[in-house]
């Protein structure tokens, strides 16, 4: 079904557009200024929501490719390995995590590699799309970092939230998600290669 459809449809497009914002994203996060950060999270959030539009697109569409369903878990990962490690000389994330959820990806990636040239496939599982979630946030927060007033001219302790805070409350909660998730799927991954 895949070869009828070109490389360059709408889905792979917008799953290109996603790689396209790594470099800028990058470039703003050079600065740990509070308008740098604040720029580089939005273009991650913006990143980060073209992943669900280029699913649904294509799904709607009926265009799945080869070259789509390579590219868009490697987007995924770059963008997330990207923002990771380019906070990392600002002291806002532990290293030890960035190598744990790095490493996660990495070895969940071979492992589909080596199922898939044996032909076998093994679904996601929920546990992945909430450890996602749950990192998509904690990256946005972290990148944003700095104090933020919940209403605008208010200047109340109570109505400030430091958003590096709210990042790494959800760092902590994707990397058990990331563990877990990890362990669940090379749990599968050996039942399957075992039978």
């Amino acid at each position: 079904m895949s070869r009828h459809h070109p490389i360059l449809n709408p889905p792979n497009i917008i799953t290109l557009f996603r790689i396209a914002c790594i470099p800028l994203m990058a470039v703003l996060l050079l600065s740990p200024s509070r308008e740098s950060c604040f720029w580089a999270a939005w273009v991650f959030a913006l990143a980060s929501a073209t992943d669900w539009l280029d699913g649904h697109l294509a799904r709607r569409m009926g265009i799945v490719t080869v070259f789509g369903k390579f590219l868009d878990p490697i987007a995924d990962k770059l963008i997330v390995m990207a923002a990771l490690i380019m906070i990392l000389p600002f002291g806002r994330v532990p290293a030890w995590m960035v190598l744990v959820i790095l490493g996660r990806e990495i070895i969940i990636t071979g492992l589909r590699g080596i199922a898939s040239s044996e032909g076998i496939v093994i679904q996601a599982s929920d546990l992945g799309k909430f450890k996602t979630i749950f990192q998509l946030v904690a990256i946005i927060g972290l990148l944003l970092h700095y104090d933020y007033h919940w209403f605008f001219g208010i200047d109340h302790p109570l109505l400030v939230v430091s958003m590096h805070n709210v990042g790494m409350f959800f760092l902590w909660i994707a990397l058990a998600l990331t563990v877990w998730s990890g362990v669940d799927y090379l749990y599968r991954f050996v039942r399957v290669i075992a039978r």
